[in-house]
């Protein structure tokens, strides 16, 4: 007997189909990552780490929160959160993935519903299916939509609380999630919104806070800000109620049972948000790059009106994006292809990601590269 057939066929699947993921190092000009504000690199936090080093910060917490894990660094960390995104509270984990998921194993309750975006991050499908609440997807962005479904599951007899989670940017499209209609729906209809801010942190908003403004100091709001795109890091902040906070302390497995994220790592997130809000000139570069890709990605884009630093180039068949992207890689552009099931079926893509990393002087190249392995492609 071959025990390892059934693992065998669904590779040989995968890679018949053009799916078959494979790692790679980054080489070339960083069209791929998520560090927006060239921050995982940089001098700054690389001095941070050798100070706090030097300094006794341990790079190990030694055990979970609750059983000698929990360091002063998580404490000022979560303090100064709380205060710089208008919050009650928060709670630092040791990633946005994990954040998201023990969220929603863990506060939806038996009787609530989960409504959630169908282009949500994947951490939220796995919360929902360990935890207690029904959940059910809504059309991308679709106000209407949600409101149609609270009032649909009250009619049917629902009457736990409804909980919409969304991302305030969403990280396949690069568009925005419509938050402050979002937010009047929470209100109206007394539910909870959660929203996953963890490719806007850093790069929107006042200080680097996200796209959610005041919206998140409010008592139905649970905000997710991770620290490991645009602040250079590791880890993830939900921001909340105080009530909230004491449930994840007492409930939460994944919080209870899995060791404290570094003390180092929580004071260089801390050290990075501080930078952010101290330098708007990342910001402004960063929009800079994003006006000048706009102009060279003009009819290649997902939308003409890109106002982001994600920047999809819809091409459909699998294999096609595999080949263009390695075709951009030969060049040294760090580019990838995004096939299903990240994506929905037939809207495989180059999900081409500005970072401070790259020059505008990178981004038309690019675009030049990029237009000129199309027409090739066409042609052949």
């Amino acid at each position: 007997m071959d025990r390892f057939a059934p693992y065998r066929a669904q590779l040989d699947a995968l890679e018949h189909s053009g799916r078959k993921r494979k790692l790679a190092v980054p080489t070339g000009r960083d069209f791929s990552s998520n560090d927006y504000l060239g921050l995982a690199r940089s001098p700054f936090l690389k001095k941070a780490a050798q100070v706090a080093i030097a300094d006794g910060i341990a790079h190990g917490s030694g055990g979970s929160r609750l059983l000698g894990g929990n360091h002063p660094e998580h404490e000022a960390l979560e303090a100064f959160a709380a205060e710089h995104y208008g919050s009650e509270t928060s709670l630092f984990f040791g990633s946005g993935f994990a954040a998201n998921s023990a969220l929603f194993a863990t506060l939806p309750q038996t009787g609530d519903l989960v409504l959630y975006d169908a282009l949500i991050h994947a951490s939220v499908h796995d919360g929902m299916k360990l935890g207690r609440a029904d959940f059910t997807s809504f059309p991308h962005n679709d106000c209407n939509a949600v409101e149609r479904e609270i009032r649909a599951w009250r009619a049917s007899g629902g009457m736990g609380t409804v909980w919409i989670a969304v991302e305030s940017l969403y990280s396949m499209d690069g568009d925005r999630a419509p938050l402050t209609n979002l937010a009047q729906i929470a209100d109206r209809h007394d539910t909870m919104l959660v929203i996953d801010e963890a490719h806007a942190v850093g790069v929107f908003g006042e200080g680097g806070k996200g796209l959610a403004g005041d919206i998140g100091g409010r008592d139905n709001v649970i905000i997710l800000r991770t620290c490991g795109k645009a602040l250079g890091g590791d880890g993830g902040l939900l921001t909340m109620p105080n009530i909230m906070r004491e449930f994840f302390i007492n409930r939460a497995r994944p919080f209870i049972f899995s060791t404290a994220p570094s003390p180092l790592t929580a004071h260089l997130a801390h050290q990075a948000i501080t930078y952010v809000a101290n330098n708007p000139s990342l910001q402004a570069d960063l929009s800079s790059h994003i006006a000048i890709a706009r102009n060279c990605f003009a009819g290649l884009c997902l939308s003409d009106g890109q106002d982001s630093q994600i920047f999809p180039i819809i091409l459909g068949e699998d294999r096609l994006a595999v080949v263009i992207a390695q075709t951009l890689q030969g060049q040294g552009f760090d580019v990838r292809a995004i096939r299903p099931p990240t994506v929905p079926a037939g809207t495989a893509r180059l999900r081409i990601s500005l970072t401070l990393n790259a020059t505008q002087d990178d981004i038309h190249n690019l675009s030049r590269a990029l237009r000129e392995a199309l027409a090739i492609a066409e042609a052949a």
